[in-house]
């Protein structure tokens, strides 16, 4: 690999430093810049990106799409290594699926680049604003968090996503992808600075964490006060991780054990659907449904139809003994299962569905509150009294009713991108999108008031 190079502005100095770009057999740690001085940069960049106008961030993003298509070949053959690990390593079909960049792929990352320079800039926003008795004008204003850190598995194209949601609301962005990305993830970033190096964005306001050691990701985790938020996007593994280990205060995203409620007054055809949705759809994301649950006083007619265009669906289903002993269960073998209780707990991220009767609607939201990870849970119910107890007392992020679990996205909530889905209650909860990157402070303008 050519070696090419960018430089970053630390805080203790004003001089510029070179960071090489690793070469395919990895330059020796001593090689790499710091974690402190790429950290203190991105810091540093995040202060001169606070007075930037929209135009100015909007230019940037423009600048990096257009370099994302540009550089094009350069990326596909550094996604190629990466790949050619993978492989040898027997990494799973799927997996490299999501590790692959193709040239569409690259050309839709670089569109939706495009999307999100186009949409509005939280920053400025005015939350709630008023005059006091006393003269004093109180604004509560949308501010850029600081120093946004990522933690992420896989996919490269987080690499971009991540930055340029960071460089919209105002914010650096400190990446910390997986080892199996790390010649994807090093070209983008390579390629996102130069793009920056031409506008008014530092270039350190888009940095990867040196390194692919254990040691590098606990550098992150702990950079407290330099780094403002960590957003972990992974499996539950990687979330629980990075939630037990970190100083840095996080933002809990992404596990979804969701679940599907067939309420008693549902209506069958309908309820089928959202459920063959819920789940076939796109089966290895975390809003895909994982569990249903039907009420028994509609389960034969429900099961009647959904056993059949599940199993047809390519569904094996992980079944209670009053789903198994259903008449619409006979002849299907080995798609249908006995249901375990890790089966209730699991985010399967395959054609897998745990499936169960409930004799009540109060049952079923018991069961959901003892298995559910917080993150999006279906009623199909024509009945508002159903409605109303499932969605007063079922503590998610997100409820549909009558509606696929699909729909919890930030780009069908009409955010336009989102950067995880936040299943925790602080700050930020559901998809999160750019206003979610924001925190707030109040500005209060007087006329040489004084405090009695």
């Amino acid at each position: 690999m050519t070696e090419k190079s960018y430089t970053v502005t630390t805080s203790s100095s004003s001089k510029r430093r070179k960071l090489g770009r690793m070469s395919d057999s990895r330059n020796a740690e001593s090689d790499r810049p710091d974690f402190t001085s790429v950290a203190q940069a991105a810091r540093d960049a995040s202060v001169a990106l606070g007075p930037l106008t929209r135009t100015q961030k909007d230019t940037a993003l423009l600048a990096i799409a257009d370099a994302l298509v540009e550089r094009t070949a350069e990326i596909v053959t550094a996604n190629s290594r990466d790949i050619a690990r993978a492989e040898a390593n027997g990494t799973s079909a799927a997996l490299i699926d999501r590790l692959t960049l193709t040239r569409e792929r690259i050309a839709a990352i670089a569109e939706a680049t495009r999307d999100v320079a186009a949409l509005p800039d939280p920053v400025g926003e005015v939350v709630r604003g008023y005059s006091l008795p006393n003269g004093l004008q109180v604004r509560q204003l949308r501010v850029p968090m600081g120093v946004v850190g990522m933690i992420y598995e896989a996919r490269p194209n987080v690499t971009v996503d991540a930055a340029v949601l960071a460089l919209k609301s105002g914010n650096s962005a400190l990446l910390r992808g997986s080892s199996s990305a790390f010649d994807s993830n090093t070209i983008l970033v390579e390629v996102m600075q130069a793009a920056l190096a031409s506008t008014d964005v530092p270039p350190a306001a888009v940095s990867l964490v040196p390194g692919t050691s254990h040691d590098s990701v606990k550098e992150l985790l702990t950079a407290r006060g330099l780094v403002d938020v960590i957003i972990p996007r992974g499996g539950a593994e990687l979330i629980q991780s990075v939630i037990q280990n970190a100083t840095v205060p996080v933002i809990e995203t992404g596990v979804g054990n969701c679940h599907v409620y067939i309420d008693a007054a549902a209506d069958i055809q309908t309820a089928v659907e959202i459920t063959l949705n819920s789940k076939v759809q796109r089966p290895s994301v975390c809003n895909a449904a994982e569990t249903v649950l039907v009420h028994r006083e509609v389960a034969a007619e429900y099961l009647a139809v959904a056993i059949p265009a599940l199993v047809d669906a390519g569904v094996t289903l992980h079944a209670d003994s009053a789903t198994r002993s259903h008449r619409a269960a006979v002849g299907f073998g080995d798609h249908i299962v006995e249901v375990t209780p890790s089966d209730w707990a699991a985010e399967f991220y395959s054609l897998d569905l745990a499936i169960g009767v409930v004799d009540s609607l109060s049952d079923a939201i018991g069961h959901i509150r003892e298995w559910s990870t917080g993150h999006t849970e279906v009623i199909v119910s024509d009945s508002e009294r159903a409605v109303n107890q499932f969605t007063a007392q079922v503590d998610s992020a997100a409820i549909m009713v009558n509606a696929s679990s699909r729909f919890t996205d930030g780009a069908e909530f009409g955010f336009g991108a989102e950067i995880g889905i936040s299943t925790q209650k602080l700050h930020a909860r559901g998809p999160m999108g750019l206003s979610e990157l924001t925190t707030t402070k109040f500005v209060v303008t007087g006329d040489g008031h004084v405090r009695s």
